[in-house]
């Protein structure tokens, strides 16, 4: 029930919706998270057992739990992620299989694993929302050591203290999304679930056994142990300033009447409207009502550099510039402009206003033009 409720959770927050574009990283970042830890139940072989007299199985069940880590690393830009993380997990130990007992202590492990890590970027699939999906795995070395967990036979007083500290292989499965928090580049809040595995050799750990025999000591065998973690993190991107904003258009003289053509810029890939851009757009709805005008033309374009190179980034250009009209459309709309009124058209890389070379990121490009006809 616990790991249902938290692994419902963990979705309902990643599919919570929100709306602006999201960020995949380039360069250094830092990430910290914390949450619940959930450890499988542990079967294990006890030498010497009190009450069995010999060698015997039984199965160890866990508690409530926490976890925290925190990482280093760095984005190359295209999705692909790198970190070097420091973990820390801590577990409450509250029953053991067998005859009827009582049982209490925790445990706890700690270490570092490399990570490589995935985001997915929503854009390509024309999702154009601040939320990033990620997966990734990671590889390790992990020390887990048990604190005093004792046990206690309700039928003969018999007691059985387990303890220890070894270390070993790690290794571990992470899926989660990270929520760009609005007016603070590069700061994203992040949830996930990671899975972390770990492998013991035989006698990793011992117990010490008082009972109807005496006392008694000797070695417990694990079998490989699995935590399920619910996350919530910070993580900031060092290299997430804004680009500069483009050039200034042009400054016509005052003519005696408004304007017929409006130039609106953008940002590089982007398609929603700067605070400039709304006004222009707000000035061109405005001289459609006082001039006569019978049709209005929303062009979009771009310019020839691409989120995706070749024949694709074409392609993506294409829809981008179209994108950008539909952007100008609904604010012309919102200006009072009837939707009747308005042809849209995407043009991509054609019919540039400023000639350049190949794969060349120019502002003066990536504009839609609002023509009044």
């Amino acid at each position: 029930m616990r790991l249902r409720t938290a692994l419902l959770a963990t979705t309902l927050m990643a599919a919570a919706p929100v709306a602006a574009n999201a960020t995949i990283i380039t360069g250094p970042y830092v990430d910290l998270g914390a949450g619940y830890n959930l450890v499988q139940t542990q079967h294990g072989r006890y030498a010497n057992d009190p009450v069995a007299r010999q060698s015997s199985s039984s199965t160890l069940r866990h508690h409530d739990g926490f976890t925290g880590f925190g990482s280093f690393g760095w984005g190359f830009g295209n999705g692909l992620r790198a970190e070097v993380e420091g973990v820390y997990n801590y577990s409450e130990i509250n029953h053991r299989s067998g005859v009827p007992n009582t049982t209490s202590g925790s445990d706890q492990s700690y270490g570092g694993l490399v990570n490589a890590l995935y985001d997915i970027d929503l854009k390509q699939f024309g999702v154009d929302i601040p939320v990033t999906p990620f997966v990734g795995v990671g590889v390790g070395y992990l020390w887990q050591h048990y604190n005093p967990t004792t046990t206690t036979y309700i039928n003969n007083g018999g007691t059985t203290r387990l303890g220890g500290t070894t270390g070993s292989f790690a290794y571990q499965g992470i899926v989660g999304a990270a929520f760009d928090v609005p007016n603070v580049p590069g700061l994203q809040i992040t949830a996930q679930y990671r899975m972390i595995g770990q492998a013991f050799t035989d006698g990793s750990f011992s117990h010490t056994s008082y009972g109807p025999t005496g006392r008694r000591t000797g070695n417990v065998n694990f079998d490989d142990r699995f935590n399920h973690q619910f996350i919530l993190g910070l993580r900031y991107a060092f290299n997430t300033a804004p680009p500069p904003p483009p050039p200034a258009p042009v400054v016509v003289p005052p003519a005696p009447t408004p304007a017929r053509t409006y130039l609106v810029f953008f940002d590089w890939d982007r398609s929603d409207l700067t605070a400039r851009a709304r006004e222009i757009v707000a000035e061109a709805a405005q001289a459609s009502t006082h001039v006569q005008t019978t049709r209005i033309e929303v062009n979009g374009y771009t310019d020839n550099s691409a989120a995706h190179p070749g024949p694709r980034g074409e392609k993506y250009n294409l829809g981008l510039s179209i994108r950008r009209a539909n952007s100008v459309k609904a604010e012309l709309i919102r200006d009072g402009v009837p939707a009747n009124a308005i042809d849209i058209h995407g043009y991509g890389e054609q019919h540039p206003l400023v000639p350049t070379g190949p794969n060349t990121r120019e502002p003066q490009n990536r504009r839609v033009e609002i023509i009044l006809h």
